[in-house]
C-alpha cells in the first residue's frame, strides 16, 4: 500500500479543479484511517496532511489526541510536525492540554536545544492560566541556558504567560533584569528583553524607571535599528516621568536624526521626540527651533525624495502631531502637503486633510480652499460600481497564479495599469472636505478672513457641489436636525456671517435671494440628487430677517408662495411662512407712498395671493407650520379687509394715507431689537422669574379637545391633502421657463487643465462662471476711474480705464473741455530725496484695499466661562481611558489589562493590595506557622526523652562543647534553639572521647531540657566505653522575608 505524501496531496488538489471539495473530503477519510495505524511514520504524515487542509479551514479538532500521540514521539521530525499542529488546532480550552502539560514539561526540561525549541515556539499559543502557573519553574532555569536562542525563546514565552496570568512576571521578572544587565549578554537576547519591557513600559512606566542608565546605554550603542525602535517608544514613556531625561536623550537622538538611513528608524525619532514632549520642553529655545525644523526638513525629504505612499502616511502623521506646536514650520511645507490632497490613495488624502486643517492661516486660507474647492468641481462623482462592497472579485475567493506546477506564477502575475485620471471621491470624503472647509474659515470667529465677499461666494459655491442626503420622512424633524447634513452647515454658516458682520450683510442676502429664487434653482443646486436643499431653511431666515436688504422682493415673494414650496420638509417650510409677512411688511410698509388705486390694487391681489397659499396649509400634519399658518392667515384677512375698506386718492392728486394696518402695525410686529448672536451658556444665567407658573395648564380643557380632535377624523378632500404633504416629490418645478444656463453635469464635465503649482490655483478654478461673471463687473467698476488698470476683455487700444482724459485723446483733440482734464498731486518731496540717477518703480495698484470689517462676538451675561479643555492632560495615562470599559485585547487576541495593575516592587511602591496577594500572604503565613508547630512538637519530644532518663538515674556524661551562635526567631525564646548547637558539639568532641571519659556529678537539671537529653545520651555511650561520631538531620525552616533561616 502506498501513502500519499504532502506533496502529493497539493498535486492531486490542483489537478481536481472543479472538485476540490470531493476530493478534500476523499483525503481527510484516508487521513482518518492513517492516523489511527501504530505506525508513527503514517501517524505524522497523516498529521501533516490535517495541518495542511486546516489551512483552507477544515476542522482537525478531532484529532487532538492523536497530535498528542505524535507529540511523545522520540524523533524530532515527529515532534516537529505534532507541535506544528497543535499550535494550528489547540486552543486555550482543548481537553487534552491537561494531558500535554506533562509532555511540555519533559520537552523543556531536554537536553537538546532543538528540541527545546519546539515547546517555547507552541506555548504561547495555547497557554491558559493554570498552565502558566504550572510551567513557570520549568521555564525560569531555561533563562541561564547556554544557547542564546533558548534564553531569547524563553524571554518571549515569559512575556505571553505574563499575559495570561500576570503574577508569572514577579518571580520571573528579576531574572530578566539580570539578563539585561549583562554587559556579556547576546545581542538578540538583550533585543527580546527590550521588546518585552517596551510592551510592559506603556502600562507602568514607572516600574521600569531604574533600568533607564543601561536602556540609555544600549540606544548609544546602537547596531540593531529595531531595538532603537522599541528604545525610543520606551523612553517617550519615561520622559513625563523624568524631566531630566530630556536633556539627556535629545543629543542621541538629534544625531540619529542627522546619520540614519533607515526610513522607520527616522520616524520613530521624530515620532519620539514628538510624543515624549521633549519638543515642548525646548520649544522657545535655540536648540528647540533647530530640532523642529530638522523634523520638519526629514519629514519633507520623505515625501519628496522617496514618493513611497507609506512613508507618505507616516509623515503626515508626524506633521499633524507637530503643526500643534510649530503651524508656522509645517505651513511652510504646503506645497507638498497639498499635493497629497489630490493622492489617488484616499486614506493619505484623509491625513493630509486633517493636517491642512490645523496648519491654515489668513496668509493660506486662499490657497487651501481654493485647492479643496478645485477637486470637489473637477473629480468625478463615484458610483455605486465604485463602491469596494459592490466588487464581485473580492467575493470570488482566491485565484492561484499559476495555472500548473510547470508554470512559474511570477510570470502570470496581472498587470494593474494606474490611470491618471483623478479617482471618483466618495460621497462621504465630499462631506468630510466640506466640513472642513467651513471649520477652516470659521475658526475663531473668522480670525483668518480677509475677504468676506469672497467667502460668501465660497459657500454659494459649496451648495452647488454638495453631494446627496439620505431621504427621510417628513414627520422626522428630530432625525432632521441630529444628523450632520451639509446643507443645514452651509446655511448656518451664511446666516452667521450675516448676523456678525454688518458690512457684508446686503451680499449675504444677495446669496440668500439668488438660492430662494425659483427660476435660478437648477442653477444654484446640483442637477441630481437633493444635495443642499436643506440650506433653503437658512436661506429663507435671511431673505425674511433681512427683507429690507432685498434687490427683488417681488420674485422673492413669488418664489416663497410658489407650490413647489409646500414639498420641502416642515423646518423649511415654517421658515418659508415666517419670512413671508415679513417680506410682504417691506413691499407694503413705505408710509410715504400716497394710497393710489394703482397700489391698492396691487396689496389686494399680493395678499389674495398670500391667504391662498396660507389657506391649505392650517391643516398641515406638522404642528409648526399649522400653527404659522393659521396665525399669519387670519392677520392677513385683517388687512386685506383694511385694505378694501380704505378708499384710494387720484394718483396725480393730494397724497392720500395708506391704511395704518399696513403701514405701522403690522410691520411693528417684525421690528424692534436686533437679533445678536448669544454665547452657549448665556442662557443658563438668565434668572427665573419668581411669578412663573409652569405646572398649571393653559387651556384646562384640553384632554377634551384632542379626544373631540381623534374622533372627528379627516374628510376625503383632506385625505388628498395629507397625502400631498406626506409624499414630497424628487424634484423641482418651475412654472416659468428658466434661463437658458449650463447644467451642473456639464459644468463637472468640463474639461480642466491641472495647474502646475498649488499657487496657480485661481478662481477660475473653483468657481463657476456666473459668479465669477459678478466679481469680475465689481472688480471693473471698483477699478473704473484707475489708469493703471487694464481691461483684460477690452478691444484693441484699451490699455486703461476710460477716463475723461482718455476719451478726449482718443476723441483727437476735437472740443476739448479743459475742467475735464484730471489733476493729479504730484508729491514733489519724495522725488526730492531719492538719489540721483535711482529709478523710482512704478506702484502697482493693488488688486482690491483690504475692507475693515467688524464681527460681532457672542452676547452673554457676567463673565464668560473658562474652557474646561485649557489645561494640559498627563500624556502618559493609558489606564485612566479604560476605567469602567472593557479589557483591551492585544494582537494575540489576550485580554493584558491586568498587567496595568501588576507592580514588581511589592513594599516600596506603597500600592494597594490586590485579593491575589493577600491570598499569597495569607498561604505564606499558614505554611509559617506549620513549620513551628513542627519544630515545637520536636522540641517537646526530645524533653519528654530526658526526663525519662532522669527516672532511671543513669549516670550522664558532661562533654566539652564549644559555644555556638545562637539563632533568634522572631517571637522565639533562644532556649529553642539550644539542642542545636549541642548536638553539633557532641559530633565535634567524638573522636576525643576515647582518650579521655571522664565521669561528673548529674547537675540539676537546666532550663534547656533538650541539653539535658543531649548530655543524657552522652553517659549512656561512655559507660559502654564506645563513643560513636552521631549526625543528626538537619531541617530547614523558611521564614519571612527579612528573617534568618533556622535549623531544627
Amino acid at each position: 500500500m502506498f501513502e500519499k505524501s504532502l506533496y502529493e496531496l497539493i498535486r492531486g488538489l490542483r489537478s481536481h479543479k472543479g472538485s476540490e471539495k470531493e476530493y478534500i473530503a476523499d483525503s481527510i477519510k484516508e487521513c482518518r484511517k492513517e492516523i489511527r495505524t501504530n505506525d508513527m511514520d503514517l501517524k505524522s504524515t497523516a498529521l501533516m496532511k490535517l495541518t495542511y487542509l486546516e489551512m483552507f479551514g477544515h476542522d482537525m479538532s478531532w484529532a487532538s489526541f492523536n497530535v498528542l500521540e505524535v507529540m511523545s514521539s522520540p524523533k524530532y521530525r515527529h515532534k516537529r510536525t505534532a507541535y506544528l499542529a497543535a499550535v494550528q488546532s489547540f486552543r486555550r480550552d482543548t481537553d487534552v492540554l491537561v494531558l500535554a502539560e506533562n509532555q511540555l514539561k519533559k520537552d523543556i526540561s531536554s537536553p537538546t536545544p532543538t528540541v527545546i525549541s519546539l515547546p517555547l515556539g507552541a506555548i504561547p499559543h495555547v497557554i491558559n492560566p493554570s498552565m502558566a502557573n504550572s510551567l513557570l519553574t520549568d521555564l525560569l532555569p531555561r533563562l541561564t541556558h547556554s544557547h542564546a536562542s533558548i534564553r531569547k525563546k524563553t524571554v518571549v514565552t515569559l512575556y505571553r504567560l505574563a499575559l495570561v496570568y500576570p503574577e508569572t512576571l514577579r518571580p520571573a521578572w528579576p531574572k530578566i533584569k539580570e539578563r539585561l544587565q549583562d554587559d556579556n549578554e547576546d545581542p538578540s537576547v538583550t533585543a527580546a528583553i527590550v521588546n518585552v519591557v517596551c510592551e510592559l513600559g506603556w502600562r507602568r512606566p514607572q516600574d521600569f524607571l531604574p533600568l533607564a542608565p543601561r536602556l540609555f546605554d544600549l540606544l548609544v550603542e546602537g547596531g540593531n535599528n529595531w531595538m532603537a525602535i522599541k528604545l525610543i517608544k520606551l523612553f517617550a514613556t519615561l520622559t513625563p516621568l523624568e524631566p531630566r531625561l530630556i536633556k539627556k536623550l535629545l543629543p542621541p537622538l538629534t544625531k540619529i536624526i542627522r546619520e540614519t538611513g533607515a526610513m522607520s528608524l527616522l520616524y520613530e525619532c521624530i515620532n519620539g521626540i514628538i510624543q515624549g514632549g521633549i519638543l515642548d520642553a525646548v520649544e522657545g529655545t535655540t536648540e528647540g527651533e533647530e530640532v523642529a525644523r530638522l523634523c520638519v526638513g526629514k519629514l519633507r525629504g520623505m515625501m519628496v525624495i522617496e514618493g513611497d505612499a507609506n512613508l507618505k502616511y507616516v509623515a503626515l502623521l508626524a506633521f499633524d502631531k507637530i503643526v500643534r506646536s510649530h503651524p508656522k514650520l509645517v505651513s511652510q511645507q504646503q506645497d507638498v502637503i497639498l499635493d497629497c490632497i489630490d493622492d489617488p490613495d484616499i486614506s493619505i488624502r484623509m491625513r493630509a486633510l486633517d493636517l491642512v486643517v490645523g496648519m491654515v492661516n489668513s496668509d493660506n486660507l486662499t490657497a487651501i480652499v481654493g485647492r479643496l474647492m478645485r477637486q470637489l468641481r473637477n473629480a468625478p462623482i463615484a458610483s455605486t460600481t465604485d463602491d469596494p462592497a459592490n466588487d464581485r472579485g473580492r467575493l470570488s475567493g482566491p485565484v492561484p497564479y499559476g495555472d500548473s506546477d510547470d508554470e512559474d506564477a511570477e510570470e502570470t502575475l496581472r498587470q494593474h495599469q494606474r490611470s491618471n485620471v483623478p479617482p471618483p471621491l466618495p460621497e462621504d470624503y465630499r462631506l468630510n472636505v466640506i466640513q472642513r472647509i467651513l471649520d477652516m474659515c470659521s475658526r475663531e470667529t473668522y480670525a483668518n478672513i480677509t475677504d468676506f465677499d469672497w467667502y460668501i461666494d465660497v459657500l454659494t459655491q459649496l451648495v452647488r457641489v454638495s453631494p446627496s442626503t439620505k431621504s427621510s420622512s417628513s414627520g422626522d424633524d428630530e432625525d432632521l436636525e441630529s444628523t450632520d447634513d451639509v446643507g443645514r452647515s452651509i446655511g448656518r454658516e451664511l446666516q452667521n456671517v450675516a448676523v456678525r458682520v454688518k458690512s457684508v450683510r446686503p451680499e449675504a442676502v444677495d446669496a440668500a435671494q439668488a438660492l430662494v429664487l425659483i427660476d435660478r434653482r437648477d442653477q444654484m443646486f446640483p442637477a441630481s440628487g437633493n444635495g443642499g436643499l436643506n440650506v433653503l431653511e437658512y436661506a429663507g431666515w435671511l431673505v425674511g430677517e433681512y427683507a429690507n436688504y432685498l434687490t427683488q422682493p417681488e420674485p422673492v415673494m413669488t418664489s416663497l408662495l410658489h407650490p413647489a414650496s409646500v414639498q420641502l420638509p416642515p423646518m423649511t417650510l415654517a421658515v418659508y411662512l415666517q419670512a413671508i409677512p415679513k417680506v410682504f411688511a417691506s413691499m407694503s410698509g413705505d408710509d410715504q407712498i400716497s394710497w393710489t388705486p394703482e397700489r391698492k390694487t396691487l396689496m389686494t391681489l399680493l395678499m389674495a395671493r398670500i391667504i391662498h397659499f396660507l389657506d391649505p396649509l392650517s391643516t398641515h400634519p406638522s404642528l409648526e407650520v399649522q400653527e404659522r399658518a393659521v396665525e399669519y392667515l387670519e392677520l392677513l384677512r385683517l388687512a386685506a379687509e383694511a385694505a378694501s375698506g380704505a378708499a384710494p386718492g387720484d394718483a396725480h392728486g393730494d397724497f392720500t394715507d395708506p391704511p395704518l394696518l399696513l403701514t405701522q402695525a403690522i410691520p411693528a410686529l417684525f421690528t424692534g431689537a436686533e437679533l445678536n448672536p448669544v454665547a452657549p451658556g448665556a442662557q443658563r444665567k438668565v434668572p427665573i422669574p419668581d411669578d412663573l407658573d409652569l405646572d398649571t395648564p393653559i387651556n384646562p380643557n384640553l384632554h377634551s379637545l384632542l379626544a373631540q380632535a381623534e374622533y372627528e377624523g379627516f374628510e376625503t378632500e383632506e385625505d388628498d391633502v395629507y397625502a400631498a404633504y406626506s409624499e414630497p416629490v424628487t424634484s423641482y418645478t418651475s412654472v416659468t421657463s428658466p434661463a437658458p444656463t449650463i447644467s451642473a453635469s456639464e459644468r463637472l464635465d468640463a474639461p480642466h487643465k491641472e495647474p502646475s503649482s498649488y499657487q496657480n490655483a485661481v478662481e477660475e478654478e473653483y468657481l463657476d462662471p456666473d459668479i465669477l461673471a459678478r466679481r469680475k463687473a465689481e472688480r471693473k467698476e471698483r477699478y473704473k476711474d484707475d489708469p493703471f488698470y487694464i481691461d483684460p476683455e477690452g478691444g484693441q487700444g484699451s490699455s486703461g480705464a476710460v477716463t475723461p482724459l482718455g476719451s478726449i485723446v482718443r476723441a483727437g483733440n476735437e472740443e476739448v473741455d479743459i475742467d475735464a482734464i484730471p489733476i493729479m498731486a504730484l508729491e514733489l518731496e519724495h522725488s526730492r530725496g531719492t538719489p540721483t540717477g535711482e529709478y523710482m518703480g512704478r506702484s502697482r495698484s493693488p488688486r482690491r484695499a483690504p475692507k475693515r470689517v467688524e464681527i460681532m462676538g457672542d452676547e452673554t451675561l457676567g463673565p464668560g466661562e473658562p474652557n474646561a479643555t485649557d489645561g494640559r492632560e498627563d500624556i502618559i495615562a493609558p489606564s485612566s481611558r479604560q476605567v469602567g470599559g472593557k479589557g483591551k485585547k492585544s494582537l494575540l487576541e489576550v485580554d493584558s489589562s491586568g498587567l496595568g495593575s501588576l507592580s514588581l516592587d511589592d513594599e516600596s511602591s506603597g500600592r494597594k493590595l490586590t485579593k491575589l496577594d493577600i491570598e499569597r500572604r495569607e498561604q505564606e503565613e499558614a505554611e509559617m506557622k506549620k513549620a513551628l508547630m513542627e519544630v515545637e512538637r520536636l522540641r517537646l519530644e526530645m524533653q519528654r526523652a530526658s526526663q525519662r532518663l532522669e527516672a532511671k538515674g543513669e549516670v550522664t556524661v558532661k562533654k566539652k562543647k564549644k559555644k555556638v551562635r545562637k539563632v533568634e526567631i522572631e517571637g522565639e525564646a533562644p532556649e529553642s534553639t539550644a539542642h542545636v548547637g549541642e548536638a553539633e558539639a557532641e559530633a565535634e568532641a567524638g573522636a576525643d572521647a576515647d582518650k579521655r571519659v571522664k565521669k561528673k556529678k548529674k547537675k540539676k537539671p537546666k532550663t534547656d531540657d533538650a541539653g539535658e537529653g543531649n548530655a543524657a545520651e552522652g553517659a549512656a555511650e561512655a559507660e559502654e566505653g564506645v563513643v560513636k561520631k552521631k549526625k543528626k538531620k538537619r531541617r530547614q525552616v523558611v521564614m519571612d522575608e527579612g528573617e534568618p533561616a533556622v535549623e531544627a
